[in-house]
């Protein structure tokens, strides 16, 4: 592998994919029993680089349980359900009858809750020969790009993140647009409080840094009309994805990718029509965004 190493690991090798963000993580075997100061070099890696990546992991349903409760609670989506022996785990299942993907916008996970999650864990079952992979953005880079009048605008303002009806579903449930175009399961989420308001510059609870917090989960802004606030969001969410801050992994069979949902957003991308993929998907539970 030619990418620059970074060498302040000393358990760990990090390879970064893209000048924005990512890293390919080597010199770990994730089914095992993790020591202590591995497991910070990991935390450490995540926060340089937003989202990183293991390939040719062999991992059962317990071995990847096990390697996501080291970063907190697990956290099951309100609206689609887990499997059945492992509700903690969402199949992430698309086969050439499905006419949709499921993360298929720009979006980071769980917005609409009041704690969203802190990190998403990805493991990569089954693969496309090719296509399916998934892009990531790093909203630490798009904060700091805008200028400081908008910086200024932004900095007391809250986006109102919705879990269902979203517009881009023509105000649809989850269940009635999924029906015909996605097997996943789509579930009640009950009592659940899934629209709320968080700031649309987020300060990360470990690094200090700010970073733009928008995604599709964002529907308008709150105070303001929805003539006055879709502008703005339509120019965030559009200079939020600028190339010059994504990165882009292919997937193996065997790959995991753990993002940090507090400063990036991703997007897996649905060109495999006439072939399966199958990821297995765990969510940290997060605190509140300030």
């Amino acid at each position: 592998m030619n990418a620059p190493r970074n060498s302040l690991y000393r358990h760990i090798e990090a390879h970064r994919i893209a000048g924005s963000l990512g890293a390919e993580i080597t010199g770990v075997d994730l089914s095992q029993d993790l020591p202590d100061e591995v497991t910070r070099e990991i935390n450490a890696a995540l926060l340089d680089n937003q989202v990183i990546f293991f390939r040719d992991q062999s991992l059962s349903p317990e071995n990847q349980l096990d390697f996501a409760r080291r970063w907190g609670t697990l956290h099951q989506h309100p609206f689609m359900k887990g499997m059945d022996a492992y509700p903690d785990i969402l199949e992430i299942r698309k086969t050439p009858a499905d006419k949709k993907n499921f993360g298929g916008s720009w979006h980071s996970d769980q917005m609409f809750m009041d704690k969203p999650a802190m990190g998403t864990i990805l493991y990569a079952k089954e693969v496309p020969s090719v296509g399916g992979d998934t892009m990531w953005t790093n909203l630490y880079l798009a904060y700091e790009a805008l200028s400081d009048g908008m910086k200024a605008m932004l900095a007391d303002l809250r986006g109102v993140s919705v879990g269902d009806h979203f517009k881009g579903h023509d105000g649809k449930s989850r269940k009635d647009f999924y029906a015909d175009k996605l097997s996943m399961q789509v579930r009640d989420p009950g009592d659940i409080q899934t629209t709320n308001a968080h700031p649309l510059v987020r300060t990360h609870p470990e690094t200090g840094r700010r970073a733009l917090y928008v995604g599709g989960h964002v529907q308008g802004i709150e105070g303001w009309h929805p003539d006055e606030s879709q502008p703005l969001l339509d120019f965030l969410m559009r200079h939020s994805v600028k190339p010059e801050f994504t990165c882009r992994f292919r997937w193996e069979t065997g790959s995991l990718a753990f993002w940090d949902n507090r400063c990036t957003q991703h997007y897996a991308i649905n060109d495999y029509p006439s072939e399966t993929r199958v990821m297995h998907r765990i969510t940290v539970s997060g605190d509140a965004p300030y």
